[in-house]
This record gives structure tokens, C-alpha cells and sequence, in this order.
């Protein structure tokens, strides 16, 4: 299909998504940034945040993930997160469970990378709360 790149999102656990998409919001670690068909071949760590993805038939969908890298081409996204969950499908409870884990996280952060990570799932998830 024209217009399309094959959109990976693989946690430890499972395949999350496997699909083409026309464009990837991707929460980069120096700032989102957006990927279209064509892309210039670039590998990114990520920040936690959201990844919002609109689909090859017109669908978006939304994940939070906590971490991890993007890998991305002219013709694939390939997401590696260290935890992946869709914005959709959390309810009130999910979120302050991994606001809880992220504030604690926060709290045990030593370095300066540790703590700006903490801080920004913190962040995220309190915004995904309104």
C-alpha cells in the first residue's frame, strides 16, 4: 500500500502491534518527532510517553510506553518498549498503579538520566489521569 511503513511495537512479553500505519508520533528522548513514509534511517532511545500511531485503514491508536528504543527506516517503525499499554484501554485504577510505580521509581532514581526518566513517566501518566 502506498503512503505505508510496517509499525512494529514488541515489548519483553509479546508482538504488540504489528501493521502499516501513513505516521508515528514517537516520544524520543531529545523530543517527539514524527515519522512518515520514507523516514531517514535513525534509532532513537525513548523517553516514557505516548506513541500515537494512525494506521494504513484511517485508525489511531495511542500507547503509553515506559522506555526502551526506536528503530526506524524508510519502510518499517520497529518500537522496542519496556512496557507498553494502550492509552484506551486503561482504566482510572491502571493508571494510578503505574503512576504509583513511577512515583516510586522517581523517589529510587540516582543518576540524572534515572530521575529525568521517572520524572517524565510521572508527567505522562498524570496527564493521561485528566
Amino acid at each position: 500500500m502506498a503512503g505505508t511503513f510496517k509499525f512494529e511495537l514488541v515489548t519483553p512479553e509479546r508482538m504488540v502491534l504489528s501493521q502499516d500505519a501513513s505516521q508515528v508520533v514517537v516520544p524520543g528522548v531529545e523530543g517527539a518527532f514524527t515519522v512518515l513514509p520514507g523516514h531517514a534511517p535513525v534509532i532513537s532511545a525513548l523517553r516514557p510517553g505516548v506513541v500515537d500511531a494512525t494506521l494504513g485503514d484511517a485508525r489511531t491508536i495511542r500507547v503509553f510506553v515506559k522506555g526502551g528504543f526506536a528503530e526506524i527506516g524508510a519502510d518499517r517503525v520497529t518500537v522496542l518498549a519496556e512496557r507498553a499499554l494502550n492509552v484506551e484501554a486503561m482504566d482510572a485504577a491502571t493508571i494510578s498503579q503505574e503512576l504509583q510505580a513511577a512515583e516510586a521509581d522517581l523517589a529510587a532514581a540516582t543518576g540524572d538520566t534515572e530521575k529525568l526518566a521517572a520524572a517524565s513517566a510521572v508527567e505522562q501518566l498524570k496527564a493521561l489521569q485528566r
